[in-house]
């Protein structure tokens, strides 16, 4: 008898089992299993969230590549908290740093003890326990361990013993343990339970973790008792129930402790999470390279296909340890706390969203990805109603997004006509309203304010950002020649350019941030386009082969481009001369807004860097009063400014293949411009304005503009004749109608308002001699006019 209990009470299992442990020592030597090296299992730990690295090796975001279990990154034993090795090694192997893998004095207690009926205990040590972690078939099964594989992992322990060292067989099992849920190893613990690396743990919090090791499900009550109990233990504590143990002071708190720690919402590892868009793209073509053959081509369709994808199976073998990026950690917090300090200003104006990004002119390679403000960058916030960030879109990715351009797309649009030789910068272009045939019906542009100039120089209709004169210069390109062109600096623009038609040059396609501001990268380059990249190589060897630069434009149309959009004087029409578009330095920038105010731009370049910003909602709702200089320009100045402290902006060198010649357009003052050879005025004296108002030299030559061959206009009956009227416009000279003369335009002049008539038409538009310069034909229809109505009058 013991303890009142009889021996042959026990079960006949039990008996056989104490016989069999017993029995151990004679059979290990028979029974050796290979066991692998500790650098081997450290070589093989992959964690499941992988560090994203600045360009500097600055730890920008962790990614998380697998699902099936969260692991972190190796934890050495040196970093893990004193107190929790002590609560550990104490609560599961009391003479670890004692035994030789296998706790012989141990395992008969608890061989006994499981005979007697008594508290069931294993009777593993951490060794033995480390060996069946290490290989699944020594890993304890759900109905319990047979003889022969106790005697196994014993086997295991023992080779583990003899061929490691004490402090590697206790780190191993500190990242090898599986905890509670899907945490395995005491980092991811420790991290997702307290929100703090395993070094800081203190006394409570790693009795916490010690006691989860037995039990890792458990709730909070039973999980704090036996932390309570290990603390007592470790302090010389007689064993007492555990409503009075938690009394004692080294337990107060812990039910608490536990409880909250359970509670806690999955968080991400330690560190800065401030690019976890750039990192969803980085592990996405890491995915790509790890799948293609060799010398195959490594890309994906899409970052989410590339994540869904993903294997563990497959790929856990290939993972890296980490993902080199481009990014450079400071531009990143700089584009990060000027976006979300921006959208804060901005809340009251129905805007929760917006996108930065920052090229390397050079290179092509991303120096800040942040394609959202929202929590998910999980950075602090900032500015007023920053608060109220989250309302945003954060899982959107803004910056890789596709959305409508609006003006940002003039520069190509003029660059192609500077290209064919259709205009200078010095060309004059007729601001006014303007109805072009697009199929069976018109295309009727205005400008953004709704105002017009008259006859403005190219270099002011770019800069101003006028649209009648863009889509005037587009017209003359064509939207098929237009559409090949952006696609050739890589705005992927799908249909074809008779789908988009002449709203083309005012930015109807779709777009994404990062393409056009890499387009924009391309004007840097002296017309050069080459893709831009976000992953770094890991070594030499990794490189990826960067592609030839294609040439986009020659390099003095992008200079022209560059200086134009650089031309603070041209712009202050539309901008005024203190704008947030205006730099200490050089900088070449252009707006955009879409229809219906959906999406704000501002992108521009500076001797080093390209700087796209886009803001809007994500939803596609539209904005309140928000204009190019309200909206993203203070970002992008903001960022410019930062960027180039300390380091100022220099223009670029002109090319020697351009001509500089002085000019002077009708009410403009003498200034200089640049010319392609050849394109340049007659000598280098400049004309009066009044000789050109009076002559038309300054004018170019576009035939009649208004109305459109072909065109059908209706009259309204219920409307007042005097306000019906079609406008004549074109370069000067006399209009026909029908073979009888309407008037004549001039430079000063330049339209005639006719009061229309129901009828087939035909108009004439004559030079000064009498030749004809253009004839179409147009049709009215509807009720006739009053009678003494005036048939045409100067407007």
């Amino acid at each position: 008898m013991f303890l009142g209990r009889p021996v042959l009470s026990a079960p006949a299992a039990w008996r056989r089992g104490l016989l069999a442990v017993l029995l151990g020592a004679a059979l290990l030597p028979a029974v050796q299993a290979g066991v692998p090296s500790f650098h081997a299992v450290r070589q093989a730990w992959r964690p499941s969230d992988l560090p994203v690295l600045d360009r500097h090796g600055v730890v920008l975001q962790t990614v998380r590549v697998d699902g099936s279990a969260r692991r972190l990154g190796w934890v050495p034993l040196t970093e893990v908290s004193p107190a929790l090795m002590a609560a550990l090694v104490h609560g599961e192997d009391k003479r670890f740093w004692q035994h030789s893998g296998v706790d012989w004095t141990g395992l008969a207690r608890s061989a006994w003890q499981n005979t007697l009926n008594q508290r069931t205990q294993g009777g593993s040590t951490l060794t033995m326990q480390l060996a069946g972690l290490l290989d699944a078939d020594l890993a304890r099964p759900a109905g319990g361990r047979s003889v022969l594989g106790k005697v196994s992992q014993m086997s295991a322990a023992r080779d583990l013993e003899a061929r490691w060292r004490k402090s590697e067989i206790l780190e191993a099992y500190l990242n090898l343990v599986p905890m509670r849920g899907e945490m395995v190893g005491v980092a991811a613990a420790s991290q997702t339970l307290f929100g703090k690396h395993p070094s800081g743990l203190d006394a409570q919090e790693g009795a916490i973790l010690a006691a989860l090791v037995r039990a890792p499900n458990a709730n909070a009550e039973r999980v704090s008792a036996r932390a309570c109990g290990l603390l007592r233990s470790l302090a010389g504590q007689a064993e007492q129930p555990a409503a009075q143990a938690l009394q004692d002071p080294r337990c107060q708190g812990l039910p608490l402790l536990a409880a909250n720690a359970f509670a806690r919402p999955g968080v991400k590892p330690l560190g800065e999470q401030v690019a976890p868009h750039a990192a969803r793209w980085l592990w996405a073509q890491t995915v790509a390279q790890q799948r293609a053959k060799p010398g195959g081509q490594s890309t994906v369709a899409s970052e989410d296909q590339a994540l869904a994808d993903t294997t563990v199976g497959a790929l856990a073998q290939a993972w890296p340890a980490q993902i080199s990026s481009t990014l450079d950690a400071r531009i990143q917090r700089l584009a990060l706390r000027a976006l979300r300090d921006q959208l804060g200003e901005l809340q009251q104006r129905q805007v929760t969203d917006g996108a930065v990004v920052v090229l390397d002119n050079a290179t092509g390679e991303v120096r800040a990805w942040v394609g959202s403000p929202g929590l998910l960058s999980q950075a602090p916030l900032s500015g007023s109603g920053a608060a109220k960030l989250a309302a945003g879109a954060p899982d959107v990715d803004a910056a890789l997004a596709r959305r409508q351009p609006g003006s940002t797309l003039k520069p190509f649009v003029y660059g192609l006509a500077l290209e064919r030789r259709l205009i200078t910068p010095a060309s004059l272009l007729h601001d006014a309203p303007t109805q072009l045939a697009a199929g069976a019906g018109l295309y009727l542009p205005q400008n953004y304010n709704h105002r017009y100039r008259g006859w403005v120089p190219v270099r002011e209709a770019l800069a101003s950002s006028l649209n009648i004169p863009a889509v005037q210069v587009g017209a003359m390109v064509g939207p098929d020649a237009l559409f090949d062109k952006l696609n050739a600096a890589g705005l992927k623009i799908s249909h074809s350019g008779g789908f988009h038609g002449y709203a083309l040059a005012l930015g109807s396609a779709e777009v994404s941030l990062m393409d056009l501001s890499n387009a924009y990268r391309s004007l840097a380059q002296q017309g050069r386009w080459s893709p831009w990249t976000a992953q770094a190589a890991a070594t030499p060897k990794t490189r990826v082969p960067v592609p030839a630069p294609q040439a986009v434009f020659s390099p003095e149309v992008a200079f022209m481009l560059g200086d134009m959009l650089a031309d603070n004087a041209a712009r202050a029409p539309t901008f005024g001369l203190d704008s947030p578009l205006v730099t200490r330095g050089f900088a070449a920038v252009k707006t955009g807004t879409s229809k219906d105010m959906r999406d704000n731009w501002c992108i521009g370049f500076t001797s080093h860097y390209t700087v796209g910003v886009w803001v809007g909602n994500a939803r596609g709702t539209p904005m309140q009063r928000v204009s190019g200089t309200t909206g993203a320009a203070p970002i992008w100045h903001a960022l410019v400014q930062r960027l180039h402290e300390g380091q100022p902006s220099m223009p670029p060198a002109p090319p020697g293949g351009l001509v500089q010649v002085a000019v002077q357009q009708p009410g403009q003052a003498l200034r200089s411009e640049w010319f392609l050879p050849g394109s340049e005025p007659e000598g280098v004296a400049a004309l009066s304005s009044q000789a050109a108002a009076r002559s038309g030299a300054a004018a170019p030559r576009f035939g009649i503009k208004s109305p459109v061959g072909g065109s059908i206009y209706a009259l309204d009956p219920d409307m007042p004749p005097e306000v019906q009227r079609i406008v004549l416009d074109g370069e000067p000279g006399e209009w026909w109608l029908n073979g009888q003369r309407l008037g004549r335009t001039t430079a000063a002049q330049p339209t005639l308002a006719w009061a229309p008539w129901p009828g087939r038409h035909h108009l004439a538009l004559r030079a000064a001699d009498g030749r004809e310069i253009q004839s179409l034909r147009f049709e009215v229809r509807g009720a006739t006019l009053k009678p003494g109505a005036k048939i045409a009058k100067k407007a």
